[in-house]
Protein backbone atom coordinates (compact mmCIF):
# COMPACT_ATOMS: atom_id res chain seq x y z
CA UNK A 1 0.00 0.00 0.00
CA UNK A 2 1.60 3.49 -0.99
CA UNK A 3 -1.23 5.98 -0.09
CA UNK A 4 1.22 8.92 0.87
CA UNK A 5 -1.48 11.98 1.84
CA UNK A 6 -1.15 15.50 1.10
CA UNK A 7 -0.73 17.44 -1.87
CA UNK A 8 0.82 20.26 -0.98
CA UNK A 9 4.38 21.17 -3.02
CA UNK A 10 6.81 22.13 -1.02
CA UNK A 11 8.18 25.91 -1.61
CA UNK A 12 12.31 25.02 -2.56
CA UNK A 13 11.71 22.26 -4.69
CA UNK A 14 15.39 22.42 -7.07
CA UNK A 15 15.53 21.23 -11.04
CA UNK A 16 17.05 18.20 -11.68
CA UNK A 17 20.66 18.14 -11.51
CA UNK A 18 23.20 18.15 -14.39
CA UNK A 19 24.54 14.99 -15.41
CA UNK A 20 28.32 16.34 -14.08
CA UNK A 21 26.42 16.87 -10.94
CA UNK A 22 25.68 13.56 -10.41
CA UNK A 23 28.64 12.55 -11.08
CA UNK A 24 30.42 14.63 -8.81
CA UNK A 25 27.92 14.10 -6.06
CA UNK A 26 26.99 11.67 -3.55
CA UNK A 27 26.22 8.14 -4.39
CA UNK A 28 23.00 8.85 -2.41
CA UNK A 29 19.66 7.59 -4.41
CA UNK A 30 17.65 10.70 -6.56
CA UNK A 31 14.13 11.17 -5.58
CA UNK A 32 11.90 13.96 -5.69
CA UNK A 33 11.28 15.88 -2.74
CA UNK A 34 7.74 14.33 -1.33
CA UNK A 35 4.75 16.96 -0.85
CA UNK A 36 4.48 18.16 2.90
CA UNK A 37 1.60 16.31 4.32
CA UNK A 38 -1.08 17.35 6.96
CA UNK A 39 -4.12 15.45 6.80
CA UNK A 40 -5.81 13.52 10.09
CA UNK A 41 -5.00 10.32 11.26
CA UNK A 42 -6.87 7.15 11.83
CA UNK A 43 -6.38 7.08 15.12
CA UNK A 44 -7.59 10.35 16.06
CA UNK A 45 -4.29 12.06 17.29
CA UNK A 46 -4.23 15.73 15.94
CA UNK A 47 -2.17 16.65 13.19
CA UNK A 48 0.62 19.34 13.42
CA UNK A 49 0.11 21.95 10.81
CA UNK A 50 3.46 23.37 9.31
CA UNK A 51 2.40 27.05 8.42
CA UNK A 52 5.83 27.98 7.15
CA UNK A 53 5.72 25.37 4.51
CA UNK A 54 9.21 24.36 5.11
CA UNK A 55 10.87 20.79 3.49
CA UNK A 56 12.08 18.00 4.80
CA UNK A 57 15.83 18.32 4.43
CA UNK A 58 16.06 14.06 4.94
CA UNK A 59 13.73 13.65 1.85
CA UNK A 60 16.65 15.35 -0.28
CA UNK A 61 19.48 13.38 -2.01
CA UNK A 62 23.23 15.48 -2.49
CA UNK A 63 21.85 16.42 -6.30
CA UNK A 64 18.84 17.95 -5.01
CA UNK A 65 20.69 20.00 -1.73
CA UNK A 66 23.68 20.78 -4.53
CA UNK A 67 21.32 22.44 -6.85
CA UNK A 68 18.92 24.35 -4.05
CA UNK A 69 23.22 25.90 -3.15
CA UNK A 70 23.99 26.60 -6.53
CA UNK A 71 20.98 28.34 -7.64
CA UNK A 72 21.13 30.27 -4.87
CA UNK A 73 25.30 31.18 -5.44
CA UNK A 74 26.67 29.09 -2.53
CA UNK A 75 29.71 26.73 -3.63
CA UNK A 76 28.69 22.71 -4.23
CA UNK A 77 30.54 21.89 -1.31
CA UNK A 78 28.45 23.03 1.41
CA UNK A 79 25.85 20.31 0.75
CA UNK A 80 28.72 17.86 2.26
CA UNK A 81 28.99 19.79 5.37
CA UNK A 82 25.45 20.44 5.63
CA UNK A 83 24.73 16.75 5.52
CA UNK A 84 27.96 15.52 7.91
CA UNK A 85 26.63 18.00 10.28
CA UNK A 86 23.09 16.22 10.38
CA UNK A 87 24.27 12.32 9.75
CA UNK A 88 27.89 12.32 11.79
CA UNK A 89 27.75 15.56 14.02
CA UNK A 90 24.29 14.97 15.37
CA UNK A 91 23.19 18.41 14.26
CA UNK A 92 19.80 19.34 15.59
CA UNK A 93 18.91 23.01 14.23
CA UNK A 94 21.09 24.31 11.25
CA UNK A 95 21.93 27.18 13.55
CA UNK A 96 24.37 24.59 15.28
CA UNK A 97 26.24 24.06 11.55
CA UNK A 98 29.15 26.64 12.75
CA UNK A 99 31.41 26.83 9.43
CA UNK A 100 28.45 27.95 7.13
CA UNK A 101 28.11 30.98 6.52
CA UNK A 102 25.30 32.80 8.67
CA UNK A 103 23.34 33.49 5.48
CA UNK A 104 22.97 29.98 4.47
CA UNK A 105 21.92 29.14 7.87
CA UNK A 106 19.05 31.48 7.77
CA UNK A 107 17.93 30.79 4.44
CA UNK A 108 18.37 26.74 5.42
CA UNK A 109 16.39 27.41 8.02
CA UNK A 110 13.88 29.26 6.05
CA UNK A 111 13.61 26.55 3.68
CA UNK A 112 13.90 23.26 5.31
CA UNK A 113 13.42 21.42 8.60
CA UNK A 114 15.82 18.72 9.96
CA UNK A 115 13.19 17.34 12.01
CA UNK A 116 9.26 17.33 11.60
CA UNK A 117 8.29 14.15 13.81
CA UNK A 118 7.44 14.95 17.55
CA UNK A 119 8.56 12.62 20.91
CA UNK A 120 4.85 11.63 22.14
CA UNK A 121 6.56 8.94 24.30
CA UNK A 122 9.81 7.97 25.34
CA UNK A 123 10.17 5.03 27.52
CA UNK A 124 13.12 3.34 29.31
CA UNK A 125 14.24 -0.26 29.81
CA UNK A 126 15.83 -2.04 33.08
CA UNK A 127 17.92 -3.82 30.20
CA UNK A 128 18.66 -0.21 28.51
CA UNK A 129 16.85 -0.50 25.54
CA UNK A 130 14.85 3.00 24.68
CA UNK A 131 11.59 2.97 22.45
CA UNK A 132 10.27 6.29 21.08
CA UNK A 133 6.86 6.89 19.61
CA UNK A 134 7.18 9.55 17.30
CA UNK A 135 4.02 11.61 15.92
CA UNK A 136 4.69 12.55 12.42
CA UNK A 137 3.77 15.80 10.66
CA UNK A 138 0.30 14.29 9.61
CA UNK A 139 -0.64 12.84 12.36
CA UNK A 140 0.29 9.51 12.18
CA UNK A 141 2.65 7.49 14.51
CA UNK A 142 4.90 5.02 14.69
CA UNK A 143 7.51 3.24 16.90
CA UNK A 144 11.30 3.03 16.89
CA UNK A 145 13.94 1.29 19.44
CA UNK A 146 17.42 1.15 20.15
CA UNK A 147 18.99 -1.83 21.75
CA UNK A 148 21.70 -2.04 24.05
CA UNK A 149 23.93 -5.35 23.76
CA UNK A 150 27.38 -5.02 25.41
CA UNK A 151 29.36 -2.94 22.59
CA UNK A 152 26.71 -2.93 19.97
CA UNK A 153 24.34 -0.42 19.57
CA UNK A 154 21.41 -1.37 17.36
CA UNK A 155 18.28 -0.04 16.00
CA UNK A 156 14.63 -1.10 14.91
CA UNK A 157 13.21 0.63 12.51
CA UNK A 158 9.80 1.02 11.15
CA UNK A 159 9.05 1.41 7.32
CA UNK A 160 4.98 1.98 7.66
CA UNK A 161 2.39 3.62 9.73
CA UNK A 162 0.74 0.42 10.91
CA UNK A 163 1.04 -2.49 8.64
CA UNK A 164 -1.28 -4.87 6.05
CA UNK A 165 0.56 -8.52 6.85
CA UNK A 166 -1.69 -9.30 9.39
CA UNK A 167 0.21 -11.82 11.65
CA UNK A 168 -1.96 -12.25 14.14
CA UNK A 169 0.44 -12.74 17.07
CA UNK A 170 1.95 -8.77 16.23
CA UNK A 171 1.03 -5.70 17.81
CA UNK A 172 2.05 -3.72 14.66
CA UNK A 173 -1.00 -5.31 12.49
CA UNK A 174 -3.65 -4.88 15.09
CA UNK A 175 -4.85 -1.19 13.63
CA UNK A 176 -4.16 -1.93 9.63
CA UNK A 177 -1.58 0.01 7.57
CA UNK A 178 -2.14 3.75 7.00
CA UNK A 179 0.73 4.74 4.67
CA UNK A 180 4.20 3.96 3.96
CA UNK A 181 6.67 6.27 5.45
CA UNK A 182 8.51 8.62 3.33
CA UNK A 183 12.49 7.86 3.01
CA UNK A 184 12.97 10.72 5.43
CA UNK A 185 10.76 8.95 8.21
CA UNK A 186 12.95 6.49 7.84
CA UNK A 187 16.02 8.37 8.09
CA UNK A 188 14.67 10.46 11.18
CA UNK A 189 14.02 7.37 12.85
CA UNK A 190 17.54 6.72 12.96
CA UNK A 191 18.43 10.15 14.12
CA UNK A 192 16.43 10.48 16.54
CA UNK A 193 17.34 6.80 18.16
CA UNK A 194 20.70 7.86 17.24
CA UNK A 195 20.67 11.18 19.56
CA UNK A 196 19.84 8.94 22.79
CA UNK A 197 23.81 7.78 22.85
CA UNK A 198 26.27 9.20 24.58
CA UNK A 199 29.20 11.52 22.24
CA UNK A 200 31.49 8.84 22.47
CA UNK A 201 28.80 5.76 21.25
CA UNK A 202 28.02 5.27 17.52
CA UNK A 203 25.49 3.45 15.98
CA UNK A 204 26.67 -0.31 14.88
CA UNK A 205 23.53 -2.38 13.46
CA UNK A 206 20.34 -1.65 12.18
CA UNK A 207 17.28 -3.71 11.33
CA UNK A 208 14.48 -3.12 9.43
CA UNK A 209 11.97 -5.28 11.39
CA UNK A 210 9.83 -2.08 13.24
CA UNK A 211 6.17 -1.30 12.30
CA UNK A 212 5.33 -2.50 8.45
CA UNK A 213 6.51 -4.82 5.73
CA UNK A 214 10.11 -3.29 4.47
CA UNK A 215 9.50 -4.82 0.80
CA UNK A 216 6.08 -3.10 0.56
CA UNK A 217 7.94 0.08 0.95
CA UNK A 218 11.07 -1.11 -0.84
CA UNK A 219 12.51 1.75 -3.17
CA UNK A 220 12.14 4.34 -0.10
CA UNK A 221 13.91 1.56 2.75
CA UNK A 222 16.65 1.57 -0.09
CA UNK A 223 17.35 4.82 -0.43
CA UNK A 224 16.89 5.46 3.49
CA UNK A 225 19.45 2.47 3.65
CA UNK A 226 22.17 3.81 0.51
CA UNK A 227 22.18 7.09 3.63
CA UNK A 228 22.93 4.87 6.54
CA UNK A 229 25.71 2.63 5.01
CA UNK A 230 27.71 5.98 3.24
CA UNK A 231 30.89 6.40 5.14
CA UNK A 232 31.53 9.91 4.06
CA UNK A 233 28.10 11.71 3.85
CA UNK A 234 25.90 9.20 5.86
CA UNK A 235 26.01 7.11 9.17
CA UNK A 236 28.52 5.31 8.14
CA UNK A 237 27.25 1.75 9.02
CA UNK A 238 28.47 -1.25 7.29
CA UNK A 239 26.19 -2.69 5.34
CA UNK A 240 26.50 -6.37 6.50
CA UNK A 241 25.36 -4.96 10.14
CA UNK A 242 22.25 -3.81 8.14
CA UNK A 243 19.20 -6.43 7.78
CA UNK A 244 16.16 -6.02 5.90
CA UNK A 245 12.98 -8.07 7.48
CA UNK A 246 10.16 -9.71 5.33
CA UNK A 247 7.24 -11.49 6.22
CA UNK A 248 8.01 -13.48 2.96
CA UNK A 249 6.81 -12.18 -0.79
CA UNK A 250 8.73 -13.56 -3.13
CA UNK A 251 8.62 -10.94 -6.22
CA UNK A 252 9.79 -8.26 -3.56
CA UNK A 253 12.68 -11.00 -2.68
CA UNK A 254 13.20 -10.60 -6.07
CA UNK A 255 13.66 -6.76 -6.47
CA UNK A 256 15.70 -6.78 -3.76
CA UNK A 257 17.95 -9.10 -5.18
CA UNK A 258 18.07 -7.03 -8.67
CA UNK A 259 18.71 -4.48 -6.43
CA UNK A 260 22.21 -5.85 -5.54
CA UNK A 261 21.35 -4.63 -2.33
CA UNK A 262 24.05 -5.76 0.06
CA UNK A 263 22.37 -6.46 3.40
CA UNK A 264 21.09 -9.42 5.25
CA UNK A 265 17.33 -10.96 4.60
CA UNK A 266 15.42 -12.23 7.12
CA UNK A 267 12.19 -13.71 6.69
CA UNK A 268 9.91 -14.04 9.03
CA UNK A 269 8.69 -18.28 8.72
CA UNK A 270 6.73 -18.37 12.08
CA UNK A 271 4.84 -22.12 11.12
CA UNK A 272 6.83 -25.55 9.18
CA UNK A 273 3.65 -25.80 7.27
CA UNK A 274 1.05 -23.99 4.75
CA UNK A 275 -1.49 -25.26 6.73
CA UNK A 276 -0.68 -23.37 10.05
CA UNK A 277 1.44 -20.30 8.45
CA UNK A 278 -2.56 -19.05 6.52
CA UNK A 279 -3.88 -19.67 10.39
CA UNK A 280 -0.36 -17.45 12.10
CA UNK A 281 0.27 -15.48 8.97
CA UNK A 282 -2.56 -14.67 6.53
CA UNK A 283 -1.00 -13.67 3.17
CA UNK A 284 0.63 -16.80 3.21
CA UNK A 285 -2.92 -17.93 1.40
CA UNK A 286 -1.50 -16.38 -1.73
CA UNK A 287 2.26 -17.53 -1.60
CA UNK A 288 3.06 -20.49 0.35
CA UNK A 289 6.23 -21.54 2.39
CA UNK A 290 7.68 -22.95 -0.96
CA UNK A 291 7.51 -20.29 -2.88
CA UNK A 292 9.19 -18.13 -0.17
CA UNK A 293 11.80 -20.43 -0.02
CA UNK A 294 12.86 -20.41 -3.66
CA UNK A 295 12.91 -16.98 -3.63
CA UNK A 296 15.06 -16.66 -0.84
CA UNK A 297 17.11 -19.13 -2.39
CA UNK A 298 17.46 -17.19 -5.56
CA UNK A 299 18.55 -14.01 -2.95
CA UNK A 300 21.32 -16.15 -1.79
CA UNK A 301 22.47 -17.43 -5.12
CA UNK A 302 22.40 -13.96 -6.37
CA UNK A 303 24.06 -12.15 -2.97
CA UNK A 304 25.77 -14.83 -1.60
CA UNK A 305 24.70 -13.58 2.05
CA UNK A 306 23.69 -15.98 4.66
CA UNK A 307 19.52 -16.11 5.06
CA UNK A 308 18.10 -15.53 8.12
CA UNK A 309 14.50 -17.13 9.21
CA UNK A 310 12.60 -15.58 12.07
CA UNK A 311 10.26 -17.71 14.41
CA UNK A 312 8.09 -16.78 17.04
CA UNK A 313 7.42 -19.71 19.46
CA UNK A 314 3.83 -19.58 20.23
CA UNK A 315 3.17 -21.71 23.35
CA UNK A 316 0.50 -24.52 22.20
CA UNK A 317 0.58 -23.72 18.61
CA UNK A 318 3.82 -23.73 16.27
CA UNK A 319 5.96 -25.06 19.46
CA UNK A 320 5.73 -28.92 19.42
CA UNK A 321 8.08 -31.19 18.65
CA UNK A 322 6.06 -32.17 15.14
CA UNK A 323 6.73 -28.38 13.88
CA UNK A 324 10.21 -28.44 15.27
CA UNK A 325 10.88 -31.80 12.96
CA UNK A 326 9.02 -30.42 10.16
CA UNK A 327 10.97 -26.94 10.18
CA UNK A 328 14.16 -29.29 10.64
CA UNK A 329 13.01 -30.88 6.86
CA UNK A 330 12.51 -26.87 5.23
CA UNK A 331 15.68 -25.64 6.56
CA UNK A 332 18.48 -28.47 6.12
CA UNK A 333 20.85 -28.44 3.88
CA UNK A 334 20.49 -24.17 3.65
CA UNK A 335 23.28 -21.53 4.15
CA UNK A 336 20.68 -20.15 6.94
CA UNK A 337 20.53 -18.76 10.68
CA UNK A 338 17.15 -20.01 12.63
CA UNK A 339 16.42 -16.87 15.44
CA UNK A 340 13.78 -18.48 17.83
CA UNK A 341 11.88 -16.20 19.56
CA UNK A 342 9.43 -17.27 22.14
CA UNK A 343 6.51 -14.70 22.14
CA UNK A 344 6.62 -11.62 24.10
CA UNK A 345 2.78 -11.33 25.44
CA UNK A 346 0.71 -7.79 23.85
CA UNK A 347 -1.76 -6.46 25.70
CA UNK A 348 -5.13 -7.41 24.17
CA UNK A 349 -3.61 -10.64 21.96
CA UNK A 350 -4.48 -14.56 24.08
CA UNK A 351 -1.60 -15.75 22.41
CA UNK A 352 1.04 -17.46 25.53
CA UNK A 353 4.72 -17.73 25.91
CA UNK A 354 5.32 -21.69 25.24
CA UNK A 355 6.95 -23.13 28.80
CA UNK A 356 10.11 -24.12 29.35
CA UNK A 357 9.98 -27.33 28.56
CA UNK A 358 8.26 -26.90 25.75
CA UNK A 359 11.47 -24.35 24.20
CA UNK A 360 13.72 -26.99 25.75
CA UNK A 361 12.51 -29.72 23.54
CA UNK A 362 12.37 -27.88 20.62
CA UNK A 363 15.56 -26.41 20.47
CA UNK A 364 17.18 -30.23 21.17
CA UNK A 365 15.39 -31.55 18.03
CA UNK A 366 16.49 -28.38 15.87
CA UNK A 367 19.82 -28.93 17.08
CA UNK A 368 19.78 -32.78 16.43
CA UNK A 369 18.55 -31.90 13.02
CA UNK A 370 21.62 -29.78 12.30
CA UNK A 371 19.86 -26.44 11.79
CA UNK A 372 22.21 -23.40 13.08
CA UNK A 373 19.85 -21.97 15.09
CA UNK A 374 19.64 -18.60 18.21
CA UNK A 375 17.18 -18.20 20.77
CA UNK A 376 16.92 -14.57 20.77
CA UNK A 377 17.21 -12.85 24.35
CA UNK A 378 14.54 -11.04 24.82
CA UNK A 379 15.07 -6.95 25.20
CA UNK A 380 12.71 -4.20 26.27
CA UNK A 381 9.83 -6.35 27.37
CA UNK A 382 8.90 -4.67 30.08
CA UNK A 383 8.28 -1.55 28.20
CA UNK A 384 6.59 -3.21 25.07
CA UNK A 385 9.81 -2.48 23.07
CA UNK A 386 10.87 -6.23 22.06
CA UNK A 387 9.76 -8.53 18.63
CA UNK A 388 6.17 -7.85 17.95
CA UNK A 389 5.05 -5.36 20.05
CA UNK A 390 5.51 -2.18 18.82
CA UNK A 391 2.60 -0.39 17.59
CA UNK A 392 0.55 2.94 17.26
CA UNK A 393 -0.18 3.32 20.62
CA UNK A 394 -4.24 3.80 21.91
CA UNK A 395 -5.86 4.92 24.38
CA UNK A 396 -7.53 1.51 25.15
CA UNK A 397 -6.67 -1.92 23.58
CA UNK A 398 -9.26 -3.24 20.87
CA UNK A 399 -11.25 -6.48 20.55
CA UNK A 400 -9.07 -9.31 19.44
CA UNK A 401 -10.41 -13.00 18.88
CA UNK A 402 -7.74 -15.31 18.81
CA UNK A 403 -7.48 -18.22 16.16
CA UNK A 404 -8.18 -21.60 17.69
CA UNK A 405 -5.28 -24.24 19.07
CA UNK A 406 -7.09 -26.65 17.70
CA UNK A 407 -7.59 -27.85 13.90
Amino acid sequence: MNTTSGTNSPRPTPEGPSSADRKSADHQSTGAAPPAVVAPSKDGALPTTDTSERVAILDWTMPQLTQWLTDRSFPKFRAGQIFRWIYQRRSQSFEQMTDLPKDLRKQLDSAFEIFRSTTAAHQHSADGTEKLLLQLADGGRIECVLLRDGPRRSICVSSQVGCAMGCVFCASGLDGVERNLTRGEILEQMLKLQQLLEPDERLSHIVMMGMGEPLANLPRVLDALEVAKDADLGLGISPRRITISTVGLPPAIDKLAAADAPYHLAISLHAPNDELRNRLVPVNKTTGINAILDAADRYFDKTRRRLTFEYVLLGGLNDSALCARQLVQLLRGRTAMLNVIPYNPVPGLPYETPSPDAVLQFRRTLLDGGINVMFRQRKGDDIQAACGQLRRLREREPQVIGISKQK
